[in-house]
């Protein structure tokens, strides 16, 4: 299944240390693929621990997170196909460009945002949905 690249939006948002860019990017990735993971799995405790204290406070139970991803994020949540693109570091910031193909075959672009918490540990603290317009046939 092809997926159709997309515009970065967060390009001007953060920009991109020189050394230490890609440090954090191989621990960010796996928490992003443990956490699809997780939803797959309808494992809504593994998918909860992902979360920053931000997106907590905002969901305080693992059941009403996996509830509001199921209804905001269904191509996060149920993805066909996913790849991880582009990403800028800065500070205790990452933001990770995943190209998703839903399951109905739509191509978004989830933006995540990860932040490192106090005890070094990264945390999901959101996720922003683009839709991805459709390229050229071939």
């Amino acid at each position: 299944m092809k997926m159709l690249a997309a515009v970065f939006l967060c390009v001007s948002l953060f920009p991109l240390s020189n050394a230490r860019a890609e440090e954090p990017v191989d621990t960010v990735q796996g928490i992003i693929q443990g956490q699809i993971t997780a939803f797959l799995n309808d494992d809504a405790k593994t998918a909860y621990s992902f979360a920053s204290p931000t997106i907590r406070g905002k969901f305080p139970t693992e059941d009403a997170f996996f509830d509001m991803v199921k209804k905001g994020y269904a191509p996060v949540y149920r993805p066909g196909n996913f790849a991880f693109g582009r990403f800028k570091v800065a500070d205790d910031t990452v933001v990770q460009e995943v190209l998703i193909s839903g399951q109905d075959g739509k191509d978004w672009t989830a933006l995540y945002q990860v932040v490192k918490q106090p005890d070094g540990s990264y945390k999901i603290n959101g996720v922003h949905m683009v839709r991805t317009a459709p390229g050229p046939q071939i």
